[in-house]
Order: structure tokens, then sequence, then C-alpha cells
């Protein structure tokens, strides 16, 4: 069977492990989720990734709790392969007023909609982080 929207898969991976109060969730990678990887990192969600280069590569994420507390609260995908959402720099989504992020896909390559704003481009919005 093959995987129409690996994205959402990835996002669905991680919400799982979340609940499960695992540590760890490995999948098959890609360059597209070691780039929601990086900026997740970079903006604290998660401890690490790390990508094993075997014949299938598999992408495995160090999930992040304070306190046994799960730091991503909620994972939502937006722009899907039915319904593409593309936003300019002013219609970015602000999430929770702030306090989330929303990681976007620019012609500058993947980053939150704050850098986006800052930069001055908008793009496709692939997920809501909060």
């Amino acid at each position: 069977m093959s995987m129409q929207d690996p994205i959402s898969d990835f996002l669905t991976r991680i919400r799982n492990a979340t609940m499960a109060a695992m540590l760890t969730v490995s999948m098959p990678s890609s360059k597209i989720k070691e780039a929601i990887c990086k900026v997740l990192q970079d903006e604290g969600y998660i401890l690490g990734f790390s990508v094993d280069k075997a014949t299938k590569p598999t992408l495995t994420v160090e999930l992040k709790y304070i306190e046994g507390v799960p730091v991503i609260e909620e994972l939502k995908r937006i722009s899907r392969p039915g319904l593409r959402a593309y936003k300019t720099r002013d219609e970015l989504p602000s999430v929770n007023g702030g306090l989330g992020i929303a990681i976007v896909s620019t012609n500058q390559g993947l980053m939150t909609d704050h850098a986006a704003r800052r930069a001055g481009v908008g793009g496709e919005v692939l997920c809501t982080v909060f």
C-alpha cells in the first residue's frame, strides 16, 4: 500500500508517541521530514533527531517532555494533498496568539511563520504546532 501523505503520517506518529509518553519515535525518512524536524528542534519542541542511512533510511525523533508533560501539545496538518493552503506574508496564520508556530514551505526553505514574515515571503502552510 502506498502512502498518500507522508507528512500527515509523520505528524500522526509524533502525536501518538506523545500521547503514549514514548521517548523516541521512528519512521521512514525523507528530506521534508528532516527539514520539519530541524525547525521543531530549533524552536525547542523536540530534543533532537537522527537519520540511520541503512538500506531504507529511518528517521528517529527524540521527543521532549517537561515534568512528564509533552512539550508538543497540538500538531495540526493544514495543507494537504486534496487542498493546498498557500498564504502570502500578510495572510500567514498566528497560532494561539503567537505562542505556537506554523511551519511554512517557502522558496527559501522551510521556516516558521515568524521567520517568513521577517523575510517578507509567503508559501505553503504545512502544519501548526503548539
